[in-house]
This record gives C-alpha cells, sequence and structure tokens, in this order.
C-alpha cells in the first residue's frame, strides 16, 4: 500500500522500498491547460551545474542513463526512471518540477499527484491541488536527495515566474532569442524512444507491466508540451523546433533587455550612474560606519557616485538559501542552534513544553498534560514541575523556547539526570522518575532532579554554550548552573565552599553549590548562565 505524503512530509527511501530503480510519475492536468514536466539534477548547493542533468523533452536522459524520461504512460502525465545507485556522485538533489506553458495559474489545476513506484508496486503519492496554490505558474512537487542516504521530500512550493524562476531558483537564467522563420511545413517534434522495460504506450494491445514499472493510474492525463532548448552541451532531438526560450548556465552574465550598463545601476527616475540619496550632498554620501568599499565595487562608497551593479540571481530564494530547512536526519533533528525539529508519527508522540511549539507541518494534535503525568509531578512540592503539551500525528513539529541553544540527546537504554527547567521535549516511551538529591535545599525549590531512561531521546535547552566538565575527585558546579548528568554521578549539596555575597551576581542568600562525584567516564553539563 502507497504512503500517503502531505507537503512537507519527508522519508527515506529504504523505509519505503529496498530497490533502487524507481518509477517516478506525475499526473497534472487543468482546463485548457499544458505543462512541461522536467527533472533537475542538482549539486550539493542546489545549482545545475551540470546542464546535462536537465532532464526535460529536448534532453530525455542523463550520460549515465541514470536519469530518464520515458513520456506519458500508466495513466501519468508524465513519468521518469531513477536509477539511484547509478547517479554520479555530484549530483545530490532531484527536484521534479511542472511548469505552465502559455497562460493560467496553478490555481486551476485538477487533483494531481506525484507517486513513486519500486518493483511494479507503489511505494509513495504526494497529492495536490489547486486549492494548495494561487497565482503559481511554475511548482516544485517532490525532491529525491542524498543526505547520508537517499530521501523523499513533498515539497510543493509555486513560483509565479513559471519556467524563468525555476531556472533562476537553480542557478541560471533565461534570455530571449530571435525565433526561427518558420518553414512552410511545421516539423513534427521527435519523441524519444522509450526504454524496453518501459510500459507500453497508450494505443497498443495491453500487456504486463515491467517489475519496476508503473501500474495503472485512475485517470489520464493531457499530452505535455515541449520544453525550452537548454543552451550548452544539451542534444536537441531530431526536427524539434527551436524554442524562443535558452538556459544560461551558471558563471555567465545575463543582461536584461534596456538594463543600464553594469556598475550603473539606478532606481527608475534617476539618471544613469549617477544615484545620489535624498538630501544628500552629490559625491559626498556616506553613511555612518561605511566600509571602505564593498564586494564588486571599484572604489570606496563614499569616493564616488556608482553603486555596485546588483546580481540578476540575488533574488529571494537565494538570499534565504542560508536558512532553508535542514534535511531530516532522524525523528529528532537540529534544525539550527535555536530551534529543534520532530518527525512524528501517530504511534510515537511525543512531550514538549507547552507554548514550545513555533511551526508545524501536517496533520498534528497538540492536547495539554495535567499534573498526573511524570508519576504525578507537582512543581510546587519539587520545584521541578512542567507544563507539558502532548503532540500526535503524522507531520513535523517546531519547538524552540525565547532563543534558548537547544541539543538533542540520544538515550539507547541509558539513564541521564537533569532538571526540569533544562527539558524543551522527549519520547512520550522514555521512563521518568523524580529523584531527590542529596544534602541540605538548593535555592528556588531544587530538591530533587528527573531521571529519564529507557530508548528515545530527550532536548535540553540552555542559555548559552554550556561545557561537558569530566567528573573528578572534587567537582563543583552552581546549582542553579547544572543543565544535567550522568547517571553513573552522584549529586549531593553543600556549603563547604563558601563565596562572599558579592562573588554571586543578583545572590541575596548564601550560595549552595553541587558536588559530584563518580567514577572515570562521568559528567555533568553546565551553562554559561544562573539565575
Amino acid at each position: 500500500m502507497a504512503r500517503e505524503f502531505q507537503r512537507g512530509h519527508k522519508a527515506k527511501i529504504s523505509d519505503l522500498t529496498a530497490g533502487t530503480d524507481l518509477y517516478v510519475g506525475v499526473q497534472i492536468s487543468g482546463p485548457g491547460l499544458t505543462f512541461d514536466i522536467s527533472c533537475f539534477g542538482l549539486d550539493a548547493d542546489e545549482r545545475l551545474s551540470d546542464d546535462r542533468y536537465f532532464i526535460f523533452f529536448n534532453q530525455p536522459k542523463s550520460p549515465e542513463d541514470s536519469l530518464q524520461l520515458l513520456g506519458a504512460q500508466s495513466g501519468d502525465t508524465e513519468s521518469f526512471r531513477v536509477t539511484l545507485d547509478r547517479i554520479p556522485s555530484q549530483i545530490q538533489k532531484l527536484s521534479f518540477t511542472a511548469t505552465i506553458d502559455g497562460g493560467g495559474q496553478m490555481s486551476q489545476i485538477a487533483p494531481g499527484y506525484l507517486r513513486i513506484v519500486a518493483g511494479g508496486e507503489e511505494v509513495a503519492r504526494y497529492s495536490f491541488d489547486g486549492s494548495e496554490f494561487s497565482t503559481e505558474r511554475a511548482v516544485m512537487l517532490g525532491d529525491l536527495y542524498l543526505k547520508d542516504v537517499w530521501r523523499f521530500a513533498a515539497v510543493g512550493q509555486g513560483f509565479d515566474g513559471g519556467l524563468d524562476a525555476l531556472l533562476k531558483n537553480f542557478g541560471g537564467e533565461v534570455a530571449e532569442e530571435e525565433p526561427a522563420a518558420a518553414p512552410q511545413q511545421a516539423a513534427v517534434p521527435a519523441q524519444p524512444q522509450a526504454p524496453a522495460f518501459a510500459p507500453p504506450a497508450q494505443a497498443a494491445p495491453p500487456a504486463p507491466a515491467p517489475a519496476f514499472g508503473a501500474p495503472p493510474a485512475p485517470v489520464p492525463a493531457p499530452s505535455v508540451h515541449t520544453a525550452p532548448t537548454v543552451v550548452g552541451t544539451t542534444p536537441t532531438a531530431p526536427g524539434a523546433p527551436t524554442s524562443p526560450q535558452t538556459f544560461t548556465p551558471p558563471g555567465q552574465t545575463f543582461t536584461p533587455p534596456g538594463a543600464p550598463p553594469a556598475g550603473q545601476y539606478a532606481p527608475p527616475g534617476a539618471p544613469a550612474g549617477q544615484y545620489t540619496p535624498p538630501g544628500a550632498v552629490p559625491g559626498q554620501f556616506a553613511p555612518p560606519g561605511a566600509p571602505g568599499a564593498f564586494p564588486g565595487q571599484a572604489q570606496p562608497f563614499g569616493g564616488g557616485t556608482q553603486l555596485a551593479p546588483v546580481p540578476p540571481e540575488a533574488n529571494v530564494r537565494v538570499v534565504l538559501t542560508k536558512y532553508a530547512e535542514a534535511p531530516v536526519g532522524d525523528r529528532w533533528t537540529e534544525q539550527n542552534p535555536n530551534l529543534v525539529r520532530a518527525t512524528l508519527t501517530k504511534d510515537a508522540p511525543i512531550l514538549a513544553k507547552q507554548g514550545s511549539m513555533v511551526a508545524y507541518q501536517g496533520d498534528i494534535d497538540f492536547a495539554h498534560k495535567g499534573s498526573g503525568l511524570l508519576g504525578k509531578l507537582t512543581g510546587a512540592l519539587t520545584g521541578q514541575g512542567m507544563s507539558l503539551m502532548r503532540c500526535t500525528g503524522n507531520g513535523e513539529v517546531f519547538l524552540a523556547d525565547e532563543a534558548s541553544r537547544v541539543f538533542v540527546i540520544r538515550l539507547q537504554g541509558e539513564q541521564i539526570y537533569t532538571s526540569a527547567q533544562g527539558v524543551l521535549a522527549f519520547d512520550e516511551s522514555l521512563e521518568t522518575e523524580v529523584r531527590r538529591i542529596e544534602g541540605a535545599g538548593l535555592p528556588g525549590g531544587g530538591f530533587f532532579s528527573m531521571l529519564f531512561s529507557g530508548t528515545g531521546a530527550v532536548v535540553v535547552k540552555t542559555r548559552g554554550v554550556p561545557v561537558v566538565l569530566p567528573v573528578g575527585a572534587a567537582t563543583y558546579v552552581d546549582g542553579n548552573a547544572v543543565i544535567a548528568w550522568s547517571a553513573g554521578a552522584q549529586a549531593v549539596t553543600t556549603t563547604s565552599l563558601r563565596l562572599r555575597r558579592s562573588g554571586y551576581a543578583r545572590q541575596t542568600t548564601e550560595a549552595v553549590n553541587l558536588q559530584f562525584r563518580g567514577a572515570p567516564g562521568n559528567f555533568v553539563v553546565v551553562q554559561p548562565f544562573e539565575v
């Protein structure tokens, strides 16, 4: 049975199938619309650095045949064969896209899908329809990407600019060229020869699909319009007409028609090459603290009137690339130093600090957990109380807490101590227990600690970058700066080490420390902050 994906869902290919010879089918249609469906083979920087891996009508396969365009079959508008173990190492992602040829918007499309078939069985399907889009004319449907292992992601991200926007997003530029003179009789584009393993053509008598081929889809889709010709090393099918669009590989300069010469960019209405902000003296404008020169500028900012040209690829997508969502590692993924993402399934919920959800994708349910959780853990009694929410469903949850640093600690049948104030989230499958720390009380009610045990993950948060100290014969830590420690380390409170009151910031009572004892190999995690 095929696994259903929603936008934003990701999974390892090995969790879907053990095979590496995949059939990728796309069904997309709309009243009066024709579509170009392509596959972009991208490098580690998500750029089309080798245009031989732009797979479309005029270039139906990659050099080593790891990517092949199969055409419309089995009810799919377009289909591809992907042999993962033959893809060269420089290709790190395959992005499957659809663009509208001519007028129209993606909001007009009928229900469609992208599906993956392996061994004759459909193993994954991402369904979409026009309600997910508005004025877009191009959309990235799904990705196969390499992150240690090959994975699949349902993307569903649209672009208003159509194919031009897609090419720019992947590092290329589309330039207009003069159309070729029309012949007396239009030539019929040559169709690529279908590989022997592909399902038979629609007009042929029905025959059993090969082991790798796709099972029939419910509704056939309209034919696909030819995509633009790629300039460079791209071969052109014999007899195919020349498209009015061309693709400029990365590294080549594209100047839009009517644009000013490089180095003389000016806003609309300003004299070309001599732009001075309002109220500034011409030739003498320099903001306070301005650097001597920006990269690409021939002279210091305040010493001339010309600004460096804005590169045409500096669009929103490129600028925000460094903030893109991190690929899924496993169930818990550190998105950045202050944000963690949990990938949920219905049978594996998590518990998180109430109010820590900053975003989620998919079908997720959030429910408050009462004081009976964690073995009737109560803050009034122990100082380790937590307001938790239970997150269930299928999708992804992004968690954070006041921009604190977050760290994922994975337990494999192990144990670790921590304080409730240092816990952001954890797997519900972990066992939890409240333990009393021996000795005199800590300020703020810190008599107790939390013990996590079992198999799963605990996400801890710290103020600043922590340090992990090995437990020695005399290891003392401020009780408010302790985040976690190994289960083999014994923690006791002590007042044997006394400091003057001025030695503790904001401390108005006697300083109490935790002393840690234990065999070699034990540790304690300390944050650079104390309340």
